[in-house]
């Protein structure tokens, strides 16, 4: 699942509701969006993480690469967190990485619950362990076989090349140091909670010292605000999507519509820290919460969580200290930017 890996990568994130896509290079010491572009998944494509029709999703993936204008084919992917199954497991420091591979083999079935021909795995050394001086920290992670190679066909029938498959949490951790950067001591100290409210799912990801301590996903999302747009107003799916996309509703939406799903939103991120709060001994309070996913654009709606969390609160935007190369639409990016941090740490994997 760490695969070889070359620059350029296209980073490729399959979501429940659209397909992005983003190329970045390097000038110097600042990463460049090269291309990106965003592509709508027909309703049903994706279900909860699982790829339902794969010509659908090739299709969009192909039309998106089309409209980026990227030439980049070698491409990197991730499997939600509730996809795979990761453990950090301690060696002795003296093996070589040869040994080590043979007895993670062997010792692959006590962490994994399914026969290991029926899964993907891979491993990557961490580090010195913290526990044991003669040790190294190292993260196996896998997944069922049938969740990589759906990724990985898609891919490759939209005339790609898949080079590595990620897993989303490790993904977000890679792409939060974009944001820490904006922070006080560039994150280190701060316990930081990374709320990705999508489509269909809010997935919540609480970070100390920059590392993922906690990830939890939930059923809420933006598609539900489009389902109270349809009902409201008598449209179906598709034009209160279109709608919503472009802010073409009557007067009341505000208040009538958009105010109580933003109440919605705000109750779901209290009740997700809740939940960490009380699965916690170790933690007990957040220093700040960043809003990413399509529902972060929501105007006002960082403000009301800040003041229901009481916590400080932003919009996440991987892209305020990047370059953008001249095929990119600087407003289009901005609209899109809390909602490209798993695309970003994807594209970023051509720089380890």
């Amino acid at each position: 699942m760490f695969g070889p890996k070359k620059v350029p990568l296209l980073g490729i994130d399959i979501s429940s509701s659209v397909v992005k896509v983003l190329e970045l290079s390097k000038k110097g010491d600042k990463y460049c969006v090269e291309s990106y572009a965003v592509e709508p998944l027909p309703v049903n494509a994706v279900i909860e993480g699982r790829i339902e029709n794969q010509d659908e999703v090739a299709g969009a993936i192909k039309r998106a690469v089309k409209r980026s204008g990227t030439k980049a084919k070698e491409t990197a992917v991730a499997v939600s967190a509730n996809a795979a199954i990761t453990k950090v497991i301690s060696f002795p420091a003296s093996i070589s990485e040869r040994e080590m591979e043979e007895q993670i083999m062997l010792e692959a079935e006590t962490y994994i619950p399914y026969p290991l021909e029926e899964v993907r795995l891979d491993f990557e050394v961490l580090g010195p362990s913290t526990a044991d001086v003669d040790a190294v920290d190292v993260l196996l992670a896998a997944s069922r076989s049938e969740n990589v190679d759906a990724r990985t066909d898609v891919l490759e029938k939209a005339g790609l090349k898949p080079k590595l498959v990620d897993v989303e949490a490790y993904t977000m951790e890679n792409a939060f140091t974009l944001i820490s950067q904006q922070m006080p001591h560039q994150g280190q100290g701060l316990t930081v909670a990374v709320v990705d409210v999508g489509a269909s799912v809010t997935t919540l990801h609480v970070l100390v010292d920059g590392k993922i301590v906690f990830t939890r996903e939930q059923t809420f999302g933006g598609r539900m605000l489009t389902e109270d747009i349809e009902r409201h107003y008598g449209m179906s799916y598709q034009e209160a999507g279109r709608a919503k996309k472009e802010n073409n509703l009557p007067e009341d939406y505000g208040p009538k519509v958009l105010e109580p799903f933003k109440r919605s939103m705000a109750t779901t991120v209290t009740r997700a820290l809740q939940f960490f709060f009380s699965a916690s001994t170790q933690y007990q309070s957040i220093d700040h919460i960043i809003l990413a996913g399509g529902c972060a654009s929501i105007q006002g709606v960082d403000k009301m969580i800040e003041a229901e969390a009481g916590t400080s609160t932003s919009v996440a935007n991987p892209f305020s200290e990047m370059v953008l190369g001249p095929r990119v639409k600087v407003q289009a990016l901005s609209n899109d930017a809390p909602s490209m941090l798993i695309a970003c740490g994807l594209a970023m994997r051509s720089f380890d």
